[in-house]
């Protein structure tokens, strides 16, 4: 019974702390049903409708450059809070915003939210989670990400729908039928005011409280997740690596340097797959290859859809099978699927054989590249630089989003889509040779134990 209490306690624990990355998601997808309108009506020119798009990663850089330091001084727990103050005034505000440069603040802000929830969410998630399913556990994450993707995607379509079949009346109709796309932001609030309300029945990290000597308060926790027994061990463990760190400085100096350029890299070859680029600019892709003729968001649903239940995948087999032959598998896998693709664009091969192939990578990157980015950089980082370390690869992932959001429009004008699609296919072969040559095992070990195998002398 106690070992069914605490999976429960773990499992609520990470769902709430997952709700980030639902919130990273919706953010980052709901703009693509308010371009359009916003552009309209504001009379925007072509360099202010990127900068609006765009700004977010400004709060997104920013949010990681502060998120990390804060969580490693003032808590975890504390850090999530502010995330989710962020996401609610943001919406809230956003949907009110009657002019271009409020607009662009509150982006900034929305941005610096997801900024923060990208760091901090997985990293909490890796510290309060048992070793034997920690890899589980983090992957909730990315399927949160990738339901709030969905979310958006439903949402979107439910309120242009909505506002094409009913009259406006009163405020509702001003946000939700004559402006819709302020009530598309404004259904942010829900998800957001649910995740700060969560927040407050969940536990600071037991890690982190452990390192700043609270080590009666991480016992009790640690007790929860795993019993007594093996949390004592477990804080021991705690206590025998924060003896020996030398500050965050460490991260610099190997062996810890290695480990960062291993996990950096990883991230920017996942996002250098091209994984942004199908599902931002998915409908354009397939009414290139003559699947779409309307009804894009409808088709952007389907998108979302598919690497939602993909990730089910990464769920289920992560800690059995292991880190290493998912992503070495995945890796090559989505590098046929998106050769596939290039393919079709070739030879002028559309209609489903398209669709399949797009389906195939989101398939294979759902249950390698994208999730176990986060997996592997939550694990492999000693307690003490773990939350600097974390930031420098979030950084990583949104620099390389915005390069490939930068140069897909001039790639696929320039080279093609089809080669295009070959490029993508390029950097997960990269992936596949530096994930086989660097990357190692760390399946059904406690952090601690990850951390002594990779520094013995920390022992």
């Amino acid at each position: 019974m106690k070992k069914q209490h605490s999976n429960s306690f773990t499992t609520l624990v990470t769902l709430i702390a997952a709700l980030g990355g639902l919130l990273f998601g919706f953010d980052m997808a709901v703009v693509s049903g308010i371009i359009d309108p916003v552009r309209t009506q504001f009379g925007l020119s072509a360099s202010q409708e990127g900068w609006f798009v765009s700004c977010a990663l400004l709060g997104c850089i920013t949010g990681v450059a502060f998120s990390g330091y804060l969580a490693d001084k003032i808590g975890r727990k504390k850090v999530l809070f502010i995330a989710a103050i962020l996401f609610l005034v943001s919406a809230a505000c956003f949907s009110i915003a009657n002019a271009y440069t409020l607009m662009i603040a509150f982006r900034i802000m929305a941005g610096m939210g997801v900024g923060v929830a990208s760091n901090i969410s997985p990293l909490y998630i890796s510290e309060l989670a048992p070793a034997k399913s920690r890899g589980r556990l983090v992957t909730f994450y990315q399927l949160a990400i990738t339901i709030g993707i969905l979310s958006a995607y439903i949402s979107n379509l439910f309120l242009q729908r909505y506002s094409a079949s009913h009259s406006p009346q009163g405020l509702a109709g001003w946000l939700f039928v004559t402006e819709v796309w302020r009530g598309m932001f404004l259904v942010g609030v829900i998800p957001a005011a649910a995740f700060f309300v969560l927040l407050l029945i969940v536990p600071e990290s037991p890690r982190w409280l452990a390192r700043y000597g609270r080590e009666g308060e991480a016992l009790d926790i640690l007790t929860r997740i795993n019993g007594a027994a093996l949390a004592k061990e477990e804080l021991a463990g705690m206590k025998a690596i924060s003896a020996h760190n030398a500050g965050s400085v460490e991260l610099w100096r190997m062996p810890l340097r290695k480990l960062l350029i291993l996990a950096t890299v990883l991230t920017a070859l996942s996002q250098f797959s091209g994984i942004n680029a199908v599902i931002y600019y998915g409908p354009t892709i397939l009414r290139t290859a003559g699947i779409v003729t309307n009804e894009a968001l409808l088709y952007q649903v389907i998108l979302g859809a598919a690497n939602m239940l993909f990730t089910f995948i990464a769920i289920c087999k992560v800690d059995s099978l292991g880190r290493r032959p998912l992503y070495l598998v995945g890796s090559v896998c989505a590098a046929i699927a998106l050769s596939l693709t290039g393919l079709c664009f070739l030879n002028n091969i559309t209609g489903w054989w398209m669709l399949a192939s797009i389906s195939l990578f989101l398939l294979f990157f759902a249950f390698s590249l994208g999730p176990l980015k986060f997996v592997i950089a939550t694990e492999i980082f000693p307690t003490h630089v773990r939350g600097t370390a974390l930031s420098i690869c979030i950084l990583t992932m949104w620099v390389s989003d915005w390069i490939v959001n930068l140069l897909f429009p001039m790639l696929r004008d320039h080279i093609g889509i089809g080669a295009t699609f070959f490029l993508f296919a390029g950097c997960c072969v990269i992936s596949y040779f530096f994930a086989r040559k660097n990357l190692f095992e760390t399946k059904g070990r406690t952090l601690e134990e990850i951390s002594l195998t990779i520094n013995p002398a920390s022992t």
